[in-house]
């Protein structure tokens, strides 16, 4: 049996701030020589002019491309030679980065991390490179139909809003985008207010801390500039409806949905329950079943809760035969509205009450994973005991809360629905 104890708690995880503002997390694993850092700061594509989207995205993928003392090439010799890895990349709230490295080689990869978070060079050769790469990212994405599918989702269901902005932009808006731009945003949203930085694997908690200072403790941004605050989330009258064209293909892909709760809504772990039981758990649950299993309508038929910072969509995906799309719709609807009449059986719950207490454990093998976790109890001010209270939280839902969840966000009769394919004649 699982002792639960021993998962990240407040005896084994420290947390300082820096006079700067930046935000430590640590917890020690002598289990394997390696040590993994993960971590955001304010600096995502909520900030993206509307001229410019896929500014923030394109501005971290560069930050690792040059930097004052060292060229592309260089950085990735000296990480490579230790056999260390470092990223930055884009989101939609925050830029995040994340490395690996012997524990021996901790101040090697923070140091090359300070550099690219704090020096860019934004080299012409390298920009134009990641420009290149970016769009052909983009004519690939303009003939996936899943993809188009989901950006025409986001459209319908945050339409005015921030959400409804593609991160990676579009390629008129890539095209737009200058050398000064990235070089613009770095100053003015790149800085030390706002990061979040976890340290783990084979280190003491003062020694990381230490070296988490020494790259990065005297860095100030004056300039600095936080993003706004979130408007409020769209709310849809009717159902709403977009069908993109991709002519050539034999598979549509359907995304049909709403708003759902944010990460810090007091029923998100209810309606989380029950998203795993509408079309996850098992062969994709409800949704799976009728849809794909029973009906033969459905390539991949699921549902998904996307809460994060804000509310994120509870939607369901499926990949379809264009001819079969009507159908399709009408039977996720369907099974939608009975998610919403009828509570969930008592066996139903509990099934997914063990499947998310015994993920857990398995999420925190890796010093990868416990990184990610202790982000995620920053991120949304879970608590450091979060993780050992976990099990008594997911076990208290109720068949009736995980109804009221549903009530509250799913409402049948106003959804969103966006589709992708060739629906050729």
């Amino acid at each position: 049996m699982t002792d639960f104890h021993s998962l990240p708690g407040p005896d084994d995880i420290t947390r300082v701030s820096l006079p700067n503002g930046i935000t430590i997390l640590t917890r020690a694993n002598f289990n394997s020589p390696s040590v993994v850092i993960q971590g955001y700061l304010p600096a995502g594509g909520l900030l993206d002019p509307l001229d410019k989207l896929g500014l923030a995205d394109f501005t971290a993928l560069a930050l690792t491309r040059g930097t004052q003392q060292h060229n592309f090439q260089q950085i990735f010799d000296a990480l490579e030679s230790v056999g260390a890895g470092l990223g930055v990349d884009g989101g939609t709230h925050t830029a995040g980065f994340s490395g690996r490295a012997l524990a021996e080689d901790l101040g090697l990869l923070l140091g090359m991390l300070a550099e690219a978070l704090r020096q860019p060079s934004f080299p012409v050769e390298q920009v134009e490179r990641l420009r290149a790469q970016l769009l052909t990212g983009l004519a690939i994405r303009a003939q996936d139909t899943a993809e188009m599918a989901s950006l025409a989702f986001d459209q319908l269901v945050y339409p005015g809003h921030p959400y409804s902005h593609p991160l990676e932009g579009y390629p008129q808006t890539i095209q737009a985008i200058q050398r000064a731009d990235l070089v613009a945003f770095h100053e003015q949203h790149y800085g030390p207010a706002g990061l979040v930085i976890a340290v783990v694997g084979a280190v003491e908690a003062g020694r990381a801390i230490e070296a988490v200072n020494v790259a990065l403790g005297d860095w100030s941004n004056p300039r600095q500039t936080l993003p706004p605050a979130l408007p409020p989330t769209p709310v849809l009258a009717e159902t709403v409806r977009q069908q993109v064209r991709i002519p050539g293909k034999s598979q549509a892909d359907l995304v049909l949905g709403t708003t759902g709760p944010s990460r810090f809504a007091a029923d998100f772990l209810a309606a989380s329950l029950g998203n795993n039981i509408l079309g996850q758990f098992g062969m994709f649950g409800r949704i799976g079943e009728v849809v794909r299993e029973q009906a033969g309508l459905a390539y991949y038929a699921t549902s998904s809760l996307g809460g994060g910072i804000g509310p994120g969509p509870w939607l369901v995906s499926a990949g379809v035969d264009p001819g079969n799309l009507e159908q399709a719709i009408a039977l996720i609807t369907g099974e939608i509205d009975r998610f919403t009449k009828q509570p969930v059986s008592h066996e139903e719950l509990a099934d997914s009450q063990a499947n998310y207490i015994g993920r857990l454990p398995l999420s925190l093998e890796s010093n990868a994973g416990v990184t990610s976790a202790l982000l995620s109890l920053e991120r949304y001010a879970l608590g450091l005991d979060y993780y050992r209270r976990y099990p008594d939280l997911v076990k208290a839902v109720t068949p009736e809360q995980v109804l009221q969840a549903a009530q509250h966000y799913l409402h049948p009769q106003r959804l969103a629905i966006a589709s992708a394919g060739s629906f050729e004649t």
